[in-house]
């Protein structure tokens, strides 16, 4: 589930990027799915050590 919504946040960022469309609100949400992300990873490495 997380791998789909930071797939297609990354698509979006993309199209912004090329098409120069809703900039600020794209870069927004790819900030927030990157935290998403590192708070997973972190979560995932600590309670895989015990």
């Amino acid at each position: 589930m997380l791998w789909t919504i930071a797939g297609i946040l990354l698509v979006l960022w993309i199209l912004g990027l090329i098409f120069k469309v809703a900039g600020g609100i794209i870069h927004i949400l790819l900030v927030i799915a990157a935290i998403i992300f590192v708070v997973n990873f972190i979560r995932g490495r600590a309670s895989g050590r015990g």
